[in-house]
């Protein structure tokens, strides 16, 4: 039995100037920094809680 893991589409809309520097920290980590840049990150509980910091500067799209 192979379990498939599922994987989201994160993009970024809005810039992280003049947010709160944590904010700016979680888009890095998800590997994000400019508008319009894509992502494909695992779906897990850590990366849904960084995802949730950041709700108001991206784009979440379920694969």
């Amino acid at each position: 039995m192979t379990e498939s893991k599922k994987s989201l589409r994160v993009t970024q809309v809005k810039s992280a100037i003049g947010k709160a520097k944590d904010q700016g920290a979680t888009l890095r980590s998800l590997g994000l920094g400019k508008i319009n840049r894509t992502v494909e990150v695992v779906d897990n509980p850590s990366v849904r809680g960084m995802l949730f910091k950041v709700k108001h500067l991206i784009k979440v799209e379920e694969l």
